[in-house]
């Protein structure tokens, strides 16, 4: 997730958190890393808009709430490609019901605390670092558990490593349909600290440690069906998990250029960036609530899934926006793809503590993480059925 309210920090409290993180020390460059201070990125901040800044402009910018791509490898503004929503018909009612509903009877919000205690155990997933590569691993290695004990490799299921440049790789999960028309689910595994990346800590629970998490746990529930495991679902499904989003959406930019490149069939793709955090929300006596985005996605994807958290969510959908290149949904509409993208709450009442050593476990609600598992479960199995 690109934004926050600009926070203060002093050289004393710097010099405070580094002399009570021993792991601080262990760190590890990778051995390309060039001196960011040498480096220059090509970002656009909107539209058309790009400039040239350093590394440490990048970190400035999320200080001041300022969202970007990098486009520094691929060049291309937004959008490269006119959307091929046009073509794209979605169900106009939940029709798997039933299916839906005693799948998720599998979702468990104990699981998913488990999965995010290990993941927010490393010092940070900053892309740039070992420890971004080891929590990647460690995430992939619990969706190979997952996938593995479904039995879906024997039906044509791969989990793959998407690599970077930079070095932390992005996971891709894919589950073959009839078709080839594709459905991604996806969410970020890299978090960042925006003042010293490199060295604070950056457990990142909500951003995105939450989305990472709701989505491998809609995952383990759908491969609880056989339809779906042994390839009968009309359409194939993939999860992603994206490196680099705190860098300018690098990951997913990646992947869906390539998946334009190669002529893949993405039907729709949905984003889910934070999924934890209500205590704002409850505190301004707003309702607890699924937050649609509604700038920068496909209105008809949108309506799909607002039919899905109408369906399957106990708590309503609340419209908001959140702006230009937020998350990793923008990349799969900047390369032609529909995309919509769904957060915690209204915008206005999102976590404030992410890119800090402050974005902890101790503040979210797995009931609310819950509510996006079950949404997700029912819009990866409507979509899959579906004939589009």
């Amino acid at each position: 997730m690109k934004c926050l309210i600009p926070l203060a920090l002093s050289a004393a409290s710097i010099a405070s958190a580094l002399s009570i993180d021993s792991q601080f020390h262990q760190q590890v460059p990778l051995e390309n890393e060039k001196p960011t201070s040498s480096e220059q990125y090509l970002i656009e901040l909107s539209p058309g808009e790009t400039r040239y800044v350093s590394e440490e402009d990048k970190w400035e910018l999320l200080r001041n709430g300022k969202k970007f791509m990098d486009i520094t490898d691929n060049g291309h503004t937004f959008p490269y490609v006119e959307t091929m929503a046009a073509s794209v018909t979605y169900p106009a009612n939940a029709t798997h019901t039933k299916a839906v509903k005693s799948l998720s009877k599998n979702l468990s919000t104990k699981s998913m605390r488990k999965h995010l205690e290990g993941l927010t155990s490393f010092h940070t997933r900053y892309y740039k670092s070992q420890y971004g590569i080891d929590a990647a691993q460690w995430l992939h290695d619990n969706i190979l558990q997952v996938v593995n004990a479904s039995g879906a490799f024997d039906h044509g299921a791969t989990l793959k490593k998407f690599a970077h440049p930079w070095g932390q790789f992005s996971i891709i999960a894919q589950f073959p349909g009839k078709t080839n028309h594709t459905v991604v689910i996806g969410a970020h595994l890299d978090s960042i600290n925006m003042f010293l990346p490199s060295i604070l800590a950056a457990p990142g629970a909500d951003d995105d440690g939450s989305g990472t998490v709701t989505i491998l746990e809609a995952l383990t529930a759908l491969l609880q069906s056989d339809d779906v495991v042994k390839g009968k679902a009309e359409n194939t499904i993939e999860f992603h998990w994206y490196s680099a989003e705190e860098g300018g959406l690098l990951g997913s930019q990646a992947i869906f250029k390539s998946y334009h490149d190669s002529g893949r069939d993405v039907k729709a793709m949905i984003q889910q960036d934070m999924t934890g955090y209500v205590a704002q929300t409850l505190a301004n006596g707003k309702p607890e609530s699924v937050g649609v985005i509604t700038d920068f996605v496909d209105p008809k994807l949108t309506e799909f899934v607002k039919e899905i958290i109408t369906t399957y969510c106990d708590i309503p959908y609340t419209l908001t926006k959140c702006g230009y290149a937020c998350s990793d949904h923008a990349s799969a509409s900047k390369y032609g793809f529909p995309s919509a993208f769904v957060i915690e709450s209204d915008f206005e009442y999102s976590d404030k503590k992410i890119h800090t050593t402050d974005d902890q476990i101790k503040y979210l609600s797995f009931d609310h993480m819950l509510q996006h598992a079950k949404m997700t479960l029912g819009f990866a199995y409507e979509a899959a059925f579906a004939k589009f």
